[in-house]
């Protein structure tokens, strides 16, 4: 099993989970959060005075798939989220040891 983590723009979130979804892919979870790459931010106006927004507003997506499944999420996220500019994001993935559902006490994949 591996666990991707897909950082990604805001407004590609309902493209990525419909891609998601059209690969068999139903659950993730998804956290707000904020950053920068080699974007390093930019400079905004605000009532007359400029002023470094340092942290963009990102949407952090992960999900728990089976060694089978990995290549279609990979390339679901990367066609969705991109959108050929600067900060489209990052997809990172990991073994995931175990995975237990806690209502049935289901294990691995049968857990996801």
């Amino acid at each position: 099993m591996k666990w991707i983590t897909a950082v990604i723009k805001p407004f590609t979130l309902d493209d990525v989970r419909q891609a998601l979804t059209d690969v068999g892919i139903t659950g993730m979870t998804v956290t707000e959060v904020k950053g920068f790459g080699r974007q390093h931010g930019h400079t905004e106006l605000y009532r007359g005075a400029e002023y470094v927004v340092d942290f963009l507003p990102k949407l952090k997506v992960e999900i728990a798939v089976t060694d089978e499944q990995l290549e279609q999420a990979i390339e679901a996220i990367s066609g969705a989220a991109r959108t050929g500019k600067i900060g489209d994001g990052k997809i990172f993935v990991s073994e995931l040891e175990q995975a237990i559902r806690i209502r049935t006490q289901e294990v691995d994949a049968d857990a996801l």
